[in-house]
């Protein structure tokens, strides 16, 4: 994908959302978009094949702020027609710019002329420094970037976001998981050259392969993108019948990922050199994995301490008044755990070294809160019991200091 491919493609139109949409407008676009039209919602279904790779284009870009960003100038740049060829005719900048005097919503060219001066008196240089160090800060930030155009038309491959759910068990102890990821990537048919098989690039003969070419305007002379090649730096004359000449194809592929100890629900695995290749020997994007963990049955995660596991354990009134020690559950075994007598419902007990464990060999512990248990229903001895003990702790009152401190 060139910056050619930038000023033709109208990436908004394609996700469905205007120019001023917000990033999670645009997510959210994609993957419903992306949810109808995969491949493996429609087999066999070429239309929406092709339409799903465009979509993935179009994401790949506006997905991306400072893409996005890229792409913005970049269109508002070339907007007027014809690049930037013609000062008077206003084809290259906004408004029509024209030496002499301002076109309609644009700027006056000579402004420039007197902030270059200003700026750098009397050394500080002409309007070709400026658009020379415009267009060569542009080469340079594109160059091995994303979404732009360098030496040979070199670019990093855009990153990839997937999403991936784990058990409880797996996101506590950790685990290598494999996972099925729709996404662009390399072409297999014709190994990521754009080629069809047997044939390779020639170098562009236009600009022998640097992807840019010199251009003077009068006075003014500047660096564009190569329009032979469209900034590639390469020609392909017999173009690669699945992948059309870009030399990346979406396909379905397999990997492992692996989980680490401790991994929390939401949170973001990044896999390197795992998204899109690069082009022009440009290194590849990253694989982002949004881990989804299925909470458990009876445990939980402290919110203090992602390390701590919590369990509730159900206690009878007795146990609380009278002491005792009880078996619990871990993720592993099962402990003893001693309860006071005259413990309260609700209180929490600490049992060390029984939560998650990491790599580095940091244990986290297990939260064990035990609350009072009420039966639905009493017999009648059990009733006669308890009225028993009704009428012999008649003289305790649980509620004295509260409806003391509300008479004050």
């Amino acid at each position: 994908m060139t910056q050619r491919d930038w000023i033709e493609k109208d990436y908004y139109r394609e996700l469905g959302v205007s120019s001023t949409a917000s990033q999670d407008e645009i997510k959210k676009a994609y993957r419903k978009l992306a949810r109808e039209l995969h491949p493996d919602a429609n087999p066999g279904d070429e239309k929406a094949e092709a339409r799903f790779k465009s979509v993935s284009e179009a994401y790949g870009v506006l997905g991306d702020e400072s893409k996005r960003k890229e792409y913005d100038e970049t269109r508002a740049m070339f907007a007027g027609g014809g690049g930037f060829g013609g000062f008077g005719g206003g084809g290259g900048f906004p408004g029509g710019a024209r030496p002499g005097g301002a076109g309609q919503g644009g700027f006056d060219i000579n402004d420039l002329f007197g902030q270059a001066g200003r700026s750098g008196g009397a050394g500080g240089g002409d309007f070709s420094d400026i658009l020379g160090d415009i267009f060569g800060r542009t080469a340079r930030n594109n160059a091995g970037g994303a979404g732009g155009f360098g030496t040979a038309g070199a670019r990093r491959g855009q990153d990839v976001e997937s999403s991936l759910t784990i058990s409880f068990d797996d996101a506590v102890r950790g685990a290598t998981v494999p996972i099925k990821l729709s996404s662009p990537g390399r072409c297999e048919r014709c190994g990521g050259t754009g080629s069809r098989p047997g044939s390779t690039p020639r170098t562009c003969p236009t600009c022998s392969g640097q992807g840019l070419v010199n251009r003077s305007q009068g006075a003014f002379s500047f660096s564009e993108p190569c329009r032979d090649c469209r900034g590639t730096g390469r020609i392909i004359d017999d173009p690669c019948p699945e992948c059309h000449g870009d030399g990346v194809s979406t396909r379905t592929r397999s990997l492992s990922i692996r989980v680490p100890a401790g991994v929390d629900d939401g949170q973001k695995i990044r896999l390197a050199g795992q998204g899109e290749p690069g082009r022009g020997g440009a290194p590849a994007g990253d694989l982002y994995v949004t881990v989804s963990v299925t909470p458990h049955r009876i445990f939980g995660r402290s919110s203090k301490n992602a390390d701590d596991l919590t369990l509730t354990v159900p206690v009878t009134f007795p146990e609380l008044v009278l002491g005792a020690t009880l078996t619990v559950p871990t993720l592993d075994s099962t402990v003893s755990l001693r309860i006071p007598p005259g413990t309260a419902s609700g209180r929490t007990f600490r049992v060390a070294g029984r939560g998650v464990e990491r790599r580095n060999g940091k244990k986290g512990n297990l939260l064990v809160t035990v609350e009072v248990a009420v039966p639905q229903k009493l017999d009648e001895a059990a009733t006669s019991a308890l009225e028993g003990y009704a009428e012999a702790t008649s003289s305790f009152d649980p509620r004295a200091d509260l409806l003391g401190s509300t008479r004050r």
